[in-house]
């Protein structure tokens, strides 16, 4: 099965075990076993108990409320996989600003996340992965693990037996060309005069997504000046390559497929014969719009887009230009690298960025549901504005609505006025719908008269941002230039920020929940998107959450939020696959293979985010009182916790499909509460229909 380049990672469509379909095509599919009388005399797993349902929803919300910071928001830690603590390290070595202490640490984190198969996978109990394998090697020798210990034998092995570090991908080769493991040749051509080529040329910055953008301004400065690291301690890795890399002749591969892809692959060959007739002229002015681009951006130290790639590779271009080690911008980006570790005493890791407003808005959205109760989701006498952790977060969040500064949405979208909300503490070139959209229906479910002026700028700002396809990407419009997933610098397939449903589904939401009549012409637009974008089984694709149950619930919300029959057709054929996807023990599960199109029905095994998503997307289909719902409410009901969070250890979210996974720590923790108290509103109060946009 081939995947479509023009999906942003989605799997071309695969029928799921249809009804009435041989249920040993999936064993861990489905069935109502497991669920008798339990041997411990405790109530039946597959009935709800309203006592242990109270008692859940006291207890979680009861921690929730003390994990708040004394100024309103939330931010709870985001973990993604060896790849950026490696970086991390990696970074220090090139710079030579090593920390033992806090490297050794790291160390320790990267060992206990090792696979079985010997390398790293790129989500807990994943496959290997080269490139996270590569990376993580390099680390643990620059820190000194000897190459004989058990754990680097076995690695190496891992990594040899695949090819070696030369199949590793192209980030990973650009940190390997400036280490000087490997030929700068095996990396593809990315020469800073990109910056000065007109919009209609082929590839441009406003073509790619935030993230590319990001990222590649700087990366493109490292490569035209053959950056170097300064590896104070000389360590190499030429045992990782099955051919020596001077010799190996291909490092290059078509990111596709596709006869554009074997077309490209040859015109950066050509354009790597004409580099040394470049005029240095040309790279010094495009070096110069590179810096102006990157220090409008710096965000403090929320550094260069908020997130770790993008601010390491700030940090490396600064060195590599000889800029001082207490230069403003220096310090600035530095601190923001560093303000991304997690230490855990024994342990540490790095965060790819930060999620304060995402946080914020989940958990807020949460603790609104469970002071609706016996309200039938309804709180239109402002319980929600009096209670002091919800108004809390709703002044924080007004405060940090971007209203002054226009992104670089702007360039495909000009005169639209500043509205939304980034996810990070700052990063005001680039507000993104999705969270703007959650804090929309969070901040007008509040019924706080405060808020009226927020909601309105952001509704005008989504309207704004909507693509001509009637859908929404993440952070800019109509961002669907296929081709350039073609280009051989993209073999992550993540160059783009096209419209999804999960996305688009959130803004439906919020537009349908404030009941503006002006914005019907869009909304109406955006629905036709989700109509189209169903999958043949009934499912939708989950692009920032894992993965079709994530799509599925988002869809099913925003279908509800206008109003649309639950017996429609497109409705009743996603209940049946939710249904259909339940596992024995009353939860639901899928695992991040499911991005691969020869794994989308993967189940590891249940898990409270994922069996949240199901409930609260059955719950808005109108299946409140369905036996789907009352196990999987007793699953959540009896799952184990630590105090207010439920045990989680497989990741529930996705950076970009195949390429980077994320494990939002408070997930299990937002997710199962809002299931647990929607739930109870709903079966104890006047109506089953949820009230609200998500």
């Amino acid at each position: 099965m081939q995947w479509s380049p023009a999906r942003d990672g989605r799997p071309t469509p695969a029928q799921d075990n249809a009804p009435g379909a041989d249920p040993t095509l999936n064993p861990t599919l489905g069935g109502t076993e497991g669920h008798g009388p339990r041997e411990d005399g405790a109530s039946d797993p597959g009935v709800p108990d309203p006592g242990v349902i109270d008692r859940v929803i006291d207890e979680v919300s009861g921690w929730l409320r003390k994990r708040q910071n004394d100024d309103g928001h939330w931010v709870f830690e985001l973990e993604a996989d060896a790849t950026i603590p490696s970086e991390y390290i990696l970074l220090n070595h090139f710079l030579d600003e090593i920390d033992d202490a806090r490297e050794q640490k790291i160390a320790v984190y990267l060992r206990r996340i090792q696979g079985a198969h010997g390398g790293w996978p790129l989500f807990h109990d994943g496959d290997f992965d080269m490139s996270a394998s590569v990376k993580a090697y390099y680390a643990l020798k620059l820190v000194g693990d000897h190459p004989d210990a058990p754990h680097m034998v076995r690695a190496r092995e891992a990594i040899l037996k695949r090819g070696g570090a030369a199949r590793a991908n192209v980030f990973t080769r650009y940190t390997l060309a400036m280490f000087g493991q490997v030929p700068w040749r095996a990396c593809p051509v990315a020469r800073v005069e990109a910056m000065l080529l007109p919009r209609w040329f082929p590839f441009h910055l406003d073509k790619v997504s935030y993230w590319s953008r990001t990222v590649m301004v700087p990366l493109f400065v490292l490569y035209s000046r053959r950056a170097r690291a300064v590896n104070p301690r000389g360590v190499e890795v030429s045992e990782l390559f099955v051919t020596p890399p001077e010799k190996e002749r291909k490092y290059h591969s078509n990111p596709t497929g596709h006869w554009m892809g074997s077309l490209l692959l040859k015109v950066d060959a050509i354009a790597r014969l004409f580099e040394p007739l470049f005029p240095v002229s040309g790279e010094r002015k495009a070096t110069e719009k590179a810096l102006k681009f990157v220090e409008e951006r710096l965000n403090g130290v929320d550094g260069l887009g908020g997130i770790y790639p993008a601010i390491a590779n700030c940090l490396m271009v600064y060195h590599t230009l000889g800029y001082p080690k207490d230069h403003p911008h220096v310090r600035t980006a530095r601190k923001a690298v560093d303000g991304l570790i997690v230490d855990k005493g024994d342990h540490a890791y790095v965060q790819p960025c930060l999620s304060p407003v995402w946080d914020t808005g989940l958990a807020s959205l949460a603790m609104q549901e469970t002071i609706a109760q016996g309200r039938g989701g309804l709180s239109d006498a402002a319980p929600a504005a009096q209670d002091s952790a919800i108004a809390g977060a709703c002044a924080w969040l007004r405060d940090r609505q971007i209203l002054d500064t226009v992104g670089d949405y702007a360039a495909w979208k000009p005169g639209l006025r500043p509205g939304g909300w980034a996810f990070q503490y700052n990063n005001a070139h680039y507000p993104d719908v999705d969270d703007t959209a959650v804090i929309g229906m969070l901040l007008d479910r509040a019924r706080d008269p405060k808020n009226k002026e927020a909601i309105d700028r952001a509704a005008e700002w989504i309207a704004g941002l909507q693509s001509r396809n009637g859908g929404w990407g993440a952070f800019d419009a109509d961002n669907e230039y296929y081709v350039l997933n073609h280009i051989p610098f993209a073999d992550h397939g993540a160059l783009l920020d096209p419209p999804t449903v999960d996305v688009t589904a959130r803004c439906v939401g919020f537009l349908a929940q404030i009941g503006d009549p002006k914005y019907t012409p869009v909304i109406d637009r955006a629905l036709a998107f989700l109509k189209s974008e169903q999958e043949p089984d009934g499912s939708w694709f989950g692009r920032w959450g894992t993965n079709y149950i994530y799509g599925t619930w988002s869809a099913l919300a925003a279908f509800n939020a206008v109003g649309e029959d639950p017996q429609a057709p497109h409705i009743q054929a996603a209940v049946a696959w939710l249904k259909r996807r339940q596992q024995a023990d009353g939860g639901w599960g899928e695992g991040c293979e499911s991005y691969w199109a020869d794994k989308r029905d993967f189940v590891k095994a249940s898990t409270p985010t994922q069996t949240s998503w199901a409930v609260l997307g059955l719950m808005a289909a109108g299946e409140v009182d369905s036996d789907a719902v009352r196990k999987g409410i007793a699953y959540l009901s009896h799952a184990p916790r630590e105090e207010g969070r439920w045990t989680e250890e497989l990741y529930n979210a996705v950076g970009f499909p195949r390429i980077f996974y994320l494990k939002y720590h408070g997930y299990p923790a937002f997710f199962p509460l809002w299931a647990l108290s929607r739930y109870r509103n709903l079966t104890r109060g006047n109506s089953r229909r949820v009230s609200w946009g998500i």
